[in-house]
């Protein structure tokens, strides 16, 4: 789903040339699963390039970063060395999303759910679909 995201989310035009790279923080098997599901796949025909990342990183320089629950603790931290960039930051963990995440997914009723932050995603110079905010819970 993640990937999916380069459809509903514009980046400024600095961002829009060279390959279209998103970041994973942390041991989740969404590494992988990325570089297998995205290796023929481009995003507005650029190439995608899966890196993954500590959560001590000392930058992140990707269009999207997701954050694993594992990491939840390290998202102050990350937050703070991507502000103002235009990254796309992406959590899964209940609150996150108030706390300077762009996008969270949290579980309700035993269904996936995306929590949107419409201010975090602007703060980054990032534009939103109206397409994707209607899919989500609107956090503020």
């Amino acid at each position: 789903m993640i990937y999916r995201f380069t459809k509903y989310i514009n980046w400024p035009d600095e961002k829009k040339t060279g390959d279209f790279v998103i970041g994973v923080v942390g041991d989740t098997p969404l590494y992988e699963e990325l570089k297998i599901f995205t290796s023929n796949k481009t995003a507005a025909g650029r190439p995608f390039v899966i890196k993954k990342f500590s959560g001590s990183a000392s930058a992140y320089n990707c269009h999207i970063l997701f954050v694993c629950e594992d990491e939840s603790a390290s998202v102050k931290r990350i937050v703070a060395k991507t502000a103002g960039t235009p990254t796309l930051l992406v959590t899964e963990s209940e609150g996150l999303s108030r706390k300077g995440s762009c996008i969270n997914f949290i579980v309700i009723n035993d269904h996936l759910k995306l929590e949107i932050n419409k201010t975090n995603i602007e703060n980054r110079s990032l534009g939103i679909a109206s397409e994707l905010l209607n899919l989500g819970i609107i956090v503020k």
